[in-house]
């Protein structure tokens, strides 16, 4: 053999390898998605047991219309105010000269630490007039916005400065840069964020119980705990994942399908801070205002309870140790489940392009808009009749839990496969290493971060989940959340205070390493050409 066909040898390989069909990853994540949809498909077949005439019948009536309008309503206001207040924030910490803005930057992130149904609490548990449509959008913006500032925060710290030096040059104005460029920039980003808003607003259930809002998700609790209406709750849920779909479609016609990219002699320059100047107070005084609402206020109150005390006639099945252990056993279990098998899902739709690949994994978004309560009884509803030794063990709570987070596993992985070159994995397989090697020793190191940072996202949101849990909770066993639900249903707030600080403490470790994270993805790190955040 000549020396050059031992030298093209290796390139050979590489390329065949590159075109082979890609059978296992794509076996993996068909079994991966057909189990999150399991409780989609149970929706669909109790609707076929009923007849879809009796499902009509549901619908069609005054309540539903009530119901959806409260619902869309929410879901519109909350997602337009934590778009603007989560750009608006990541601006003013990653380009402006704001004083102290590393400070400002973990306080901003925090709230995300804290249980939207604990917001709820502290505010109504105060000032009972909080409660309503009003007292919906207050809480839920408050406690959503960071799924906003986050990845903005990342998109404008690796966005390319000289597109904004050129269109200053060309005489914009500052404002008309900003939105023109800067925002623009970051379109497919605000508009993944915004998904993730929307989506985990239309499942939330504890904070709207305690505000007295409506929404579809406490109108199933109320058919299911209540009613034991099955049919109604199924045809009630059937619609939340029309609205789930709409808000996939709307995302995904509006996303730009460009790539944010640097290029030239500016890939490793960072963007000039903006002197705020006069405007320095008033911009400090907003992320004070917006800090203090979203973390100070919360936190301030759980303390206050703490320290007011008071007997509960409600005992407690388990202490807050035993309580806080239950629930990082279970959520860090889910969360291990969730980043792993959100990675080959990830890989196929990153290394494999394509219009089934891309519906593979945005399929898994609509998990998102199910109340925790539907995924709960569909876990329960094929556990009864397959696998009955199952019912009511902790593997199906933790099984609980990687379904219904595995979109955000998927958020946090995606991002960090689509800045693992590729080019990298195909000199692994010229040198005549397999496919599975190559991910090992390649891939896996590259997108580590992304994987901590996707278990950091589903560990906060298992700790703190609570409809789901209140279902299949083993017996004898509480989680931090589901014994502070019972003392406030009990109007304990003094017992049902320190559970409350324990999942807030719980949250601040894997909160702060998943501001971290964010914050390392910064010019330096990212390969050009790369998209930056957000599910696409």
């Amino acid at each position: 053999m000549t020396a050059a066909a031992l030298g093209t040898a290796p390139v050979a390989v590489a390329e065949r390898s590159r075109h082979r069909f890609p059978w296992a990853l794509s076996t993996t994540t068909v079994l991966v998605v057909g189990g999150l949809l399991v409780p989609l498909s149970f929706l669909v077949f109790e609707a076929t047991q009923v007849g879809w005439r009796q499902i009509w019948s549901i619908l069609d009536q005054a309540t539903v219309a009530s119901l959806l309008w409260n619902t869309i309503r929410l879901a519109v206001a909350v997602t337009i105010l934590c778009a603007v207040i989560g750009t608006g924030a990541a601006w003013l910490t990653e380009r402006t000269a704001l004083p102290g803005r590393r400070a400002w930057a973990v306080l901003l992130v925090l709230p995300l630490v804290i249980p939207d149904f604990v917001v709820a609490w502290s505010w109504s548990s105060i000032f009972p007039s909080v409660h309503g449509y009003f007292g919906a959008v207050l809480v839920m913006t408050l406690g959503l916005y960071p799924l906003v500032y986050l990845p903005m925060a990342a998109a404008f710290r690796s966005a390319d400065p000289g597109q904004e030096e050129a269109a200053r040059g060309l005489g914009l104005s500052r404002i008309a840069v900003w939105l023109r460029i800067s925002v623009r920039q970051a379109r497919s980003t605000l508009l993944g964020s915004s998904l993730l808003v929307c989506l985990a607003l239309l499942a939330e259930y504890g904070a709207f119980e305690n505000l007295r809002y409506q929404t579809f998700t406490t109108a199933i609790f109320t058919e299911l705990e209540i009613g034991f209406a099955t049919a109604a709750a199924c045809a009630l849920s059937l619609v939340l994942v029309g609205l789930s779909i709409l808000a996939l479609l709307g995302e995904a016609v509006f996303r730009e399908h460009g790539r944010l990219q640097r290029s030239g002699p500016q890939v490793a320059r960072g963007a000039r801070r903006h002197r705020l100047g006069r405007a320095t107070p008033l911009a400090l005084l907003a992320a004070a205002l917006l800090a203090g609402l979203g973390l100070g206020f919360p936190v301030a109150i759980v303390a206050y309870w703490m320290v007011q005390g008071g007997a509960s006639t409600l005992p407690a099945t388990v202490s807050v140790a035993g309580a806080a252990g239950y629930s990082a056993l279970y959520s860090g279990v889910g969360a291990l489940i969730a980043t792993v098998l959100a990675l080959p899902v990830t890989l196929l739709a990153a290394r494999r392009p394509a219009r089934w690949t891309a519906a593979l994994e945005r399929s898994t978004f609509v998990v998102q808009a199910l109340p925790g309560l539907v995924i709960a009884l569909a876990l329960v509803y094929f556990v009864e009749r397959y696998m009955t030794f199952v019912y009511q063990s902790p593997e199906l709570l933790v099984v609980a839990y990687s379904m219904m987070f595995f979109p955000l596993a998927i958020v946090a992985v995606r991002s960090s496969v689509a800045r693992a070159p590729e080019a990298l994995e195909e000199i692994g397989r010229s040198l005549g290493a397999g496919p599975m090697m190559v991910r090992l020793r390649v891939t896996l190191p590259l997108v580590a971060p992304g994987l901590a940072a996707a278990f950091c996202l589903v560990f906060l949101s298992g700790v703190t989940e609570l409809t789901a849990t209140l279902l299949l909770v083993p017996n004898n066993v509480q989680t931090l959340a589901t014994q502070f639900w019972s003392f406030t249903e009990n109007v304990s707030y003094g017992a049902a205070a320190p559970y409350a600080a324990t999942m807030i403490a719980m949250s601040i470790v894997p909160g702060y390493l998943l501001s971290r994270w964010f914050d390392r993805r910064t010019i330096h790190a990212a390969p050009v050409g790369t998209a930056v955040g957000g599910p696409s």
